[in-house]
């Protein structure tokens, strides 16, 4: 254990679909701050979004406006983490990004990691 990692401990995979994409900068560097030094951002949408553009849909096409705000984007961030970092990743998230069951906030879910590869100790000490 290092710093209050514990880098052979089991590890978690924490995902976030950011739909609140203008606290993505201030979220990043409280995560930072909070001792979590990695994470994957990658740009995403959602079922919606898709079915909107689809010819083959007018209906949710023409009930898009309506039902979602105009961002088309959600970030989705990735971060493998251990137990404690999890407990403190969503505190961060709860912080910055407000409460999670408010609508056009944010999607999070946790799974297990069976194998991590690629991670090294001065990777995770930046």
């Amino acid at each position: 254990r290092q710093n209050g990692e514990c880098f052979m401990c089991e590890k978690q995979i924490l995902f976030l679909v950011l739909h609140k994409t203008e606290v993505l900068d201030p979220l990043m560097i409280a995560l930072n701050k909070a001792g979590i030094k990695g994470a994957t951002i990658i740009n995403s949408s959602g079922m919606a979004h898709s079915l909107a553009s689809s010819e083959d849909s007018y209906i949710i096409s023409s009930l898009r406006a309506f039902l979602t705000p105009d961002r088309e984007e959600n970030k989705t961030i990735i971060m493998v983490l251990d137990e404690a970092q999890v407990t403190e990743a969503k505190k961060v998230i709860t912080e910055i990004v407000g409460d999670l069951s408010k609508p056009y906030t944010g999607i999070l879910f946790v799974i297990p990691a069976l194998s991590v590869e690629g991670l090294s100790q001065s990777e995770i000490e930046f």
